[in-house]
């Protein structure tokens, strides 16, 4: 199984598929969903997953299906006339400039698309557009990928409460996104290699217009919020002193998994071997966020730059102390 987006994924059923029940299969997904999740879904079931995706739009579209359509058990007669009647542009990753440079190509319908020539479209745009040609016409051309360990990219961001003019309240700023940083690779057990701190004024500022950032290639992939912390604080002599920062940030990217090679002993940081990161992550959690911290990111009292929450909606979903409350009388 692929999961595609936050509510739709993909299921690949094998060869035993052909021949079985196909219909009561996916009214049996869809029930079972509905069951223990209790939201309504489309289930479409087809021979490539661009039809896959036509087929859950029609089962979602006509009620005819009942929530699911099996393509193949369509009639041809009925399949050819519907995607005759749909513009290109309803087909998965098909839209904007592409729709237009197709329709100058006299292809306008999604039976025009499945009907070109695999190969002329190849030359005229990409392998991507000559796939989807392909999957139209019944050929798999889009693998299942393998699910990714990790995450690609890790950024810390806010706007401010109040904006920041001075070098010394930004490495302030930098220490405590550099310490949150360092505690999130260390929850997805995985080491930077390279962090980019960042910081900006306003859009809609006409005389102050500063947007400095700069990366920062680490000695070797770590966690260490001391050396992350550091290299961080690189940013401050890009700073204008006086102008009014109303945002700032780290981007951690290069990552790589914690359980690869240790690196030789002179790439070794010493505050990661002694788990720094995961201690104070542990006491913030236990006992509250912003309790302790290193440097600059742990003065007290707190940070007045920090973006005002005081409105913030209940997350009853996703926090036990936020649980939504009901009172019978």
């Amino acid at each position: 199984m692929r999961i595609y987006s936050i509510d739709e994924a993909f299921l690949g059923l094998g060869p035993r598929a052909v021949g079985s029940d196909l219909a009561g299969f996916g009214r049996r997904i869809k029930d079972e969903i509905r069951r223990l999740v209790g939201v309504p879904v489309c289930v479409g079931i087809a021979r490539t997953k661009t039809l896959a995706k036509l087929a859950n739009k029609t089962a979602k579209k006509l009620p005819v299906f009942g929530g699911v359509c099996v393509w193949e058990d369509t009639r041809p007669a009925w399949r050819t006339q519907l995607l005759a009647g749909l513009p290109v542009s309803e087909v998965w990753g098909i839209a904007g400039r592409l729709t237009r440079r197709l329709g100058a190509m006299g292809i306008f319908s999604i039976a025009d698309l499945a009907a070109a020539d695999p190969v002329a479209i190849r030359d005229k745009f990409n392998v991507v557009v000559m796939r989807t040609v392909l999957e139209l016409q019944g050929t798999p051309c889009i693998d299942f990928e393998e699910e990714k360990l990790g995450k690609e990219q890790l950024i810390f961001t806010r706007s401010f409460a109040t904006p920041i003019t001075t070098r010394s309240a930004m490495r302030q700023v930098l220490s405590v996104y550099a310490q949150q940083g360092s505690a999130r690779l260390e929850k997805h057990h995985q080491k930077a290699k390279i962090l980019t701190a960042f910081a900006g004024t306003s859009f809609y500022n006409a005389y102050d217009k500063s947007f400095p950032s700069v990366p920062v290639p680490l000695p070797a992939p770590t966690s260490d919020p001391v050396v992350l912390a550091k290299a961080g604080q690189q940013l401050l002599p890009n700073l204008a002193e006086g102008v009014k920062y109303v945002r700032a940030g780290i981007m951690l990217t290069a990552l790589s998994p914690a359980t690869g090679q240790e690196a030789f002993e002179p790439f070794r940081f010493a505050h990661e071997d002694q788990g720094i990161s995961s201690l104070i992550e542990d006491v913030n959690r236990r006992h509250g966020r912003g309790l302790v911290g290193l440097g600059y990111g742990g003065l007290r009292p707190g940070p007045s730059w920090q973006m005002k929450r005081d409105f913030l909606s209940p997350r009853a979903t996703t926090h036990w102390d936020e649980l939504a409350v009901v009172k019978a009388s």
